[in-house]
């Protein structure tokens, strides 16, 4: 019984051991650069290439923001269209979806909204794996995106319908990422966490805005733009009117977290970015990708990204090549994760520290 006892705290002993050297490996592995972070909020605009956004004067504002706080200036997307790239700063990978098909749609499938699904390499858009929804549960954190023209709390639906002032599509899936992974699906909090963009002002003067937020405009105010006969003038697939649309509504949300308390505490961020580069600036030639190189990151452009936070350094212009993964990885190390999704934890995927930096 002595035996048996000892060997029973022997096992324990070196499970704990194990326990603790996996957890001392991965803080080890993050950068410690990072400062924690109590809030990330993330903006995602779409389409417009860095060019677009800041080599005219179509958006005053996002370039004041970028002058004023910081800017990266090598900051490449994974892939052309959009899905793929929110799927890979919420999975760190794009898990082979090379289209902007639904998240039910399978190889072969003949449903509405699976226009690729015959294509030789075509894969399951539903994506059953660890995802950024799942690392923040598993640290006790929570979680929202605030989908502008989302139909309901908690819908799936894969874009909004025509309504007799609105065009189809204001709200479009895609452009979710969250939505693509089945972990999400199953969570019985989806009606708090996949919720209208007209919750997060109330959540902001109510300073109850959870530790990671995706802010996601709808298709006429996050650059992207709809040809349909409802869509307003400058939402129309030109290039002037829709930065300049998308523009005022940066100027708007960062404004509104900003005036909110949680402002005033801790440590936050915002992040301002974009899934993709447009073709209007696209240089032949010119680099597409960074970072990561493989069969399913052909490279998405180069595109902004702005990072403003409370506390930060000011003026501050980084040159570092980044990359989606870049993003994930610094929010993960922000956050304290026990490791990095996929290829978030590549060594040639760097955090994002010059813009994340305290000053003190």
């Amino acid at each position: 019984m002595i035996a048996r006892s000892a060997a029973l705290a022997a096992v324990t002993l070196t499970l704990l051991f194990c326990t603790a050297s996996v957890a001392a490996r991965a803080a080890a592995d993050r950068d410690s650069s990072i400062p924690k972070y109590d809030h990330i909020l993330v903006i995602v605009e779409e389409n417009k290439s860095y060019g677009t956004v800041f080599d005219h004067d179509y958006a005053p504002a996002t370039s004041e923001l970028a002058k004023t706080y910081g800017v990266a200036t090598g900051m490449y997307a994974e892939a052309h269209p959009s899905e793929p790239n929110y799927v890979a700063l919420i999975g760190g990978d794009t898990f082979g979806i090379a289209d902007d098909d639904a998240w039910y749609c399978t190889p072969g499938s003949a449903r509405e909204f699976c226009k690729a699904s015959a294509e030789p390499s075509y894969v399951a858009h539903l994506i059953d794996g660890p995802n950024l929804a799942t690392e923040l549960a598993a640290k006790g954190l929570g979680w929202r995106a605030y989908l502008e023209n989302l139909p309901a709390a908690g819908s799936l639906a894969v874009v909004s319908p025509e309504t007799a002032t609105d065009p189809p599509a204001l709200y479009a899936a895609k452009h979710t990422g969250f939505t693509n992974f089945a972990s999400v699906h199953a969570d019985p909090n989806l009606p708090r966490e996949l919720v209208g963009m007209d919750r997060l002002a109330g959540d902001l003067r109510a300073g109850n805005v959870p530790a990671f937020a995706l802010i996601v405009p709808n298709q006429c105010n996050e650059m992207h733009g709809i040809s349909a006969p409802k869509a307003p003038l400058d939402c129309r697939k030109d290039d002037d009117g829709l930065v300049r649309r998308g523009d005022a509504t940066i100027k708007m949300l960062v404004a509104e977290i900003q005036a909110s308390p949680i402002w005033a505490r801790g440590n936050i961020a915002i992040v301002i970015t974009w899934d993709e580069d447009g073709k209007a600036d696209r240089v032949p030639g010119a680099p597409q990708s960074c970072c990561v190189v493989d069969a399913h990151n052909p490279g998405g452009g180069h595109i902004p990204t702005i990072v403003i936070t409370n506390n930060g350094p000011r003026g501050v212009t980084d040159a570092t090549p980044y990359d989606h993964y870049s993003l994930l990885r610094t929010i993960e190390d922000a956050f304290r994760f026990d490791g990095h999704l996929r290829h978030a934890g590549d060594a040639s995927v760097q955090a994002m520290s010059p813009l994340f930096a305290i000053a003190r």
